[in-house]
């Protein structure tokens, strides 16, 4: 099992100093990956509407101070040398397919192999109708074409691929990622079409366990959801055996009510709690697990990922 955090590029934190010397502690630490997350354009974030929190607000304050996903990469992929760098997740309909394909393989072929395309829809209307140039009600088979497009640019050596929103037809593309037959591509997302998706194309189905429609945060509910992706992946024609399951943990090690379906919640209690259940994960089929330690003070996030290091990596 991989164990990955988020590298964090909104709020405070959000500076080439601190986001430098964050991910190289990270690489130090023993960590296999860092996850960096997508937003462009963003509202008044104190109106709630976030489905990641039960509250419905982000977790800090000022996420519009927000640097580049892909930008920060590419930037990333330089200040290490061993550390995955986990895209958690890109919003495909922010980024023309040809031009998304010809930036993520940048980024492989300059990390030397170490770019995984996590990948997801989107749900914030007013920035996909701000950023994006296709309409947000059709973010899905956007999504779906897009991803397609892509894969078909990765591994065709002069590509054609003509869809609804994307026409390429035999132009170079070159260079080719260095991961054949291309980065490995995570799907986001818990609803039924991302599964879908996820059963479809997806190297791993990732999703997050906070999601308050479609919560996966206990493990009776995430051992439901795996054999529900499972079947899924069977029924599109492919191997549910290489389906991997990468879990997305926003908060964790603190003391939380018992959720909705009467268990303990994923990751709340004690640090045993923690161990017990990355066990209990990993037994169930999670291929790797990614912890957030963002926050709004350097020292506090590097000094809770040596903790974290202490208490639990050199443990399981």
């Amino acid at each position: 099992m991989q164990i990955g955090f988020n590298l964090p590029i909104s709020g405070p934190m959000a500076t080439a100093e601190v986001m430098g010397n964050i991910a190289q502690l990270g690489e130090s630490l023993g960590f296999d990956y860092l996850t960096l997350t997508d937003h462009v354009a963003l509202p008044d974030t104190n109106t709630p509407g976030y489905p990641y929190s039960t509250s419905g607000s982000f977790y800090t304050p000022d996420p519009g101070n927000r640097v580049e996903q892909l930008t920060t990469a590419a930037w990333v992929a330089a200040k290490t040398s061993k550390l995955r760098i986990v895209l958690a997740v890109m919003v495909v309909p922010h980024r023309p397919a040809v031009l998304a394909s010809k930036m993520l393989a940048t980024i492989d072929v300059l990390s030397g192999g170490r770019l995984v395309v996590g990948i997801g829809a989107g749900w914030l209307q007013v920035e996909l109708e701000a950023v994006g140039t296709t309409p947000f009600a059709e973010r899905g088979a956007v999504t779906d074409e897009f991803i397609d497009a892509m894969r078909t640019i990765w591994t065709q050596e002069r590509p054609v691929f003509h869809g609804k929103y994307t026409h390429i037809d035999g132009l170079l593309t070159d260079p080719k990622p260095v991961q054949k037959p291309h980065p490995p591509i995570w799907v986001g997302g818990e609803t039924g079409p991302s599964m879908r998706r996820a059963a479809r194309i997806g190297d791993a189905w990732y999703p997050i366990g906070s999601n308050n429609a479609n919560l996966l945060d206990t493990l009776p509910r995430l051992t439901a959801g795996i054999a529900k992706i499972r079947q899924m992946t069977q029924a599109a024609g492919r191997d549910p055996a290489r389906m991997g399951i990468v879990y997305r943990v926003k908060r964790h090690g603190m003391p939380a009510p018992a959720a909705t379906d009467g268990n303990r919640k994923l990751f709340t209690g004690t640090v045993a709690d923690t161990i017990d259940d990355i066990a209990a994960l990993k037994e169930i089929g999670v291929t790797a697990i990614d912890f957030d330690f963002e926050g709004r003070e350097a020292e506090k996030s590097a000094a809770d990922m040596k903790k974290f290091h202490n208490e639990v990596l050199s443990r399981i």
